[in-house]
């Protein structure tokens, strides 16, 4: 519970979308998994997930 109180909400808006849009047709992803790279990169994070379709992106690790 504690960790959700450190969260941030990222509202998608319409030039998120539209960045999202773009590196989905760029790196072949779909349109959640670019919302959600498209976020880390609008925030400066690196994305830190287990899904295999973020492997050899920039600023994305790829655990397993």
């Amino acid at each position: 519970m504690a960790a959700l109180r450190r969260a941030t909400i990222a509202p998608v808006d319409e030039s998120l979308a539209l960045e999202a849009a773009d590196l989905s047709l760029a790196h072949g992803l779909v349109m959640a998994d670019s919302l959600v790279y498209a976020t880390a990169q609008r925030h400066g994070a690196t994305l830190v997930t287990a899904d295999a379709d973020f492997q050899g992106l920039p600023d994305a690790v790829v655990v397993r």
